[in-house]
């Protein structure tokens, strides 16, 4: 029996989004974009009537604004998206529960053994755009196929709000051999560029393709692109797909280019930090770590490694981070956006441990970490490395800084001399107290007298307190309230 794959992919999704909550804006011109203040200024969507004047994802926002002066912009609401997205899946769960989410605004179905439940395949895809246009106020466009390659090419073919049905390979060879290349799923301007070297201008070339030469240039991706081109495709619809991460990347675009190594170190630590938070959080074990960089002329560089062992501790993945830094990049050359990704995930996994317990005391200082964080927030602790002009905490939360300005500078001070050897300072909201249990080399964490949230790091404490008095405070004892200067210790987490 031939199955009947179908491809539901949602038309100008995040702009679409923002027309449904006030449809008053349908028809019109929308664009959603970034802040040009923090250099992410680019066009993530925008509406048909936008498109038509000339308007493209990744176009600058200034771009923009000449060919559409009158469009409403919005800056991206990602809970808006989410809420929305969910919404669609559980409209399309009535249908099948063979259904695989593809991102955030697609997802297959596996329509064959309901057809009997809703009719012919084009009467199923009908009602299913008929619901989601009544249901969540969005129109989508529907591919149907015998596997998930046509679908998703199919979907492509009618724009907006568009139904394409293809049942055949020969169908689907008929619809895009005489296509560029380029217009194949899989295949962007790194691959055309390769391609026209061999003589490839269109699909049904590369369909034609002797195949063994491909995989001598490409191996097992060159192999895929020729049964891509010829519409052969196997795989199933899984639920399930989502359910394991391949891999798992932070990356942030800076407001400003940088050129030394060691701001350069200073972002790619603490987006170490939150990659292998996540990591963690899914229960996952990886062991390949890439860097990307990206230059003031938008050149990008992306090159990986791989470790010895599987691992989620921020530390390793930064020590690799810094050997591709540090092999790659040249001394002085501007970057404006830098990603680390940990790939190769997998769930179970043995951790390799050393001699001296090293690795034992990263994992115990994670853990409480990360308990601390889920409790008390993101930006409850962190390293005194965030302290540094152009850290990422310190773009984040500007406001933060600002607040604080009259002992930050003094906080700065101590903490530069600290960042080599990764100690902690720690961000306690108000008078909220954390409460002990955690194992980990944290001291103590401290507040400003004024109940304003404060910074200070662990030597300080020492040297004000003494070791008797940390002593103390570790097992709870400790005086009504020790005197720090413009600080008082308040309590400690070990």
């Amino acid at each position: 029996m031939e199955r009947v794959i179908a491809l539901v992919d949602m038309n100008s999704f995040f702009a679409s989004c923002h027309q449904a909550e006030n449809p008053a804006l349908e028809g019109k011109e929308v664009i959603v974009a970034g802040d040009p203040a923090q250099r992410t200024g680019i066009v993530l969507a925008c509406s048909y009537p936008c498109k038509a004047k000339g308007v493209k994802t990744g176009m600058a926002v200034g771009e923009a604004r000449v060919l559409c002066p009158d469009a409403h912009y919005f800056k991206p609401d990602y809970r808006l998206y989410v809420s929305y997205s969910s919404r669609i899946l559980g409209i399309l769960r009535d249908f099948t529960d063979l259904l695989e989410p593809f991102s955030i605004d697609e997802a297959f179905l596996d329509l064959t053994a309901v057809l009997h439940l809703w009719g012919t395949p084009l009467e199923t895809a009908t009602l299913i755009k008929q619901r989601i246009r009544r249901e969540a106020g969005l129109y989508c466009s529907v591919g149907l196929g015998p596997n998930k390659l046509v679908a998703k090419m199919a979907a492509g073919l009618q724009k907006p709000d568009g139904l394409t049905w293809l049942p055949t390979l020969e169908d689907y060879r008929r619809a895009f051999y005489h296509r560029p290349v380029r217009e194949l799923f899989g295949v962007g301007s790194h691959y055309e560029r390769h391609l026209r070297n061999y003589g490839i201008r269109t699909i049904g070339d590369l369909a034609a393709f002797p195949v063994q030469i491909l995989k001598q240039r490409w191996g097992k991706n060159g192999e895929t692109l020729w049964h891509c081109a010829r519409g052969e495709d196997c795989s199933p619809v899984s639920p399930a797909a989502l359910d394991v991460s391949r891999s798992i990347g932070q990356q942030k675009t800076l407001p400003r280019d940088v050129c030394t190594r060691e701001q350069i170190r200073t972002v790619i630590l603490e987006l170490c930090q939150m990659v292998a938070r996540r990591v963690r959080q899914g229960g996952y074990g990886g062991r390949t770590v890439s860097l990307t960089l990206r230059d003031s002329e938008f050149h990008f560089l992306t090159r990986s490694t791989s470790l010895h062992y599987y691992t989620d501790l921020e530390d390793d993945i930064y020590w690799a981070a810094c050997l591709l830094l540090d092999r790659h990049w040249s001394e002085g050359q501007p970057v404006r956006l830098v990603g680390v990704t940990l790939g190769g995930l997998v769930h179970s996994w043995y951790r390799q441990l050393d001699l001296f317990g090293r690795q034992e005391r990263q994992v115990r200082l994670s853990q409480a970490c990360d308990a601390i964080k889920s409790r008390h927030g993101e930006k409850t602790i962190f390293r005194g490395v965030s302290l540094q002009e152009g850290s990422l905490m310190q773009i984040k939360n500007n406001t933060l800084w600002e607040k604080h300005r009259l002992y930050l500078p003094q906080m700065r001070e101590k903490a530069i001399h600290l960042c080599e050897d990764c100690k902690f300072f720690v961000l306690v909201q108000g008078r909220e107290e954390l409460r002990p249990g955690c194992v980990a080399s944290i001291r103590a964490y401290a507040s400003h007298e004024r109940s304003v949230p404060g910074v200070i790091p662990v030597q300080e404490i020492m040297r004000l307190v003494g070791q008797e008095g940390l002593r103390q405070v570790l097992q709870g004892a400790h005086p009504e309230k020790q005197s720090c200067g413009r600080f008082v210790l308040k309590a400690a987490v070990r």
